[in-house]
Parts: C-alpha cells; structure tokens; sequence
C-alpha cells in the first residue's frame, strides 16, 4: 500500500463500527461487478422475506448484545 492508502486505513480504522461498515459498502458499491444487480436483488427477497416471517410471528428477535456474545463464545471454542 502507499503511504496515502495506510493513513486512510489508519483513519478508517478509528472510526465507529457502523462508520467502517458504511465505508466499506461505499467502497465496494464503486466496483463494477457484473452479478451485483442480481446479489443485491437476492438480499432485498431474503430481507423482505424474514421482515414477513417476523411480522407473521414465525420468527422473533434477540438483542444485538445476546447474538454478539453468542458469536464470541463460539469463536472462543
């Protein structure tokens, strides 16, 4: 990497979690991918499709703290 692209990171890196998150979605969203119409597509079904079994009760919902010590558990062993 440059000198200019490693005090970006540096940068980036202090920011928020859902900063970077955004800034990585931007970051990706400038590359041209071929399939991305029909990935995004697919991920727009699949969000409307679990909004829709939530609001039909035929699933529920956890803290964003249960599922992140949930996953750190896991990796943990």
């Amino acid at each position: 990497m440059t000198p200019q692209s490693e005090q970006v990171l540096r940068e980036a890196l202090d920011l928020p979690p859902t900063d970077r998150a955004e800034l990585v979605e931007q970051i990706l969203a400038s590359f041209e991918f071929p399939a991305r119409k029909d990935i995004d597509a697919a991920w727009a079904r699949e969000a409307e499709d679990r909004l829709d079994a939530l609001e039909q009760g035929k699933i529920g919902v956890s803290p964003a703290s249960e599922v992140f010590r949930e996953i750190d558990q896991q990796a943990r062993g």
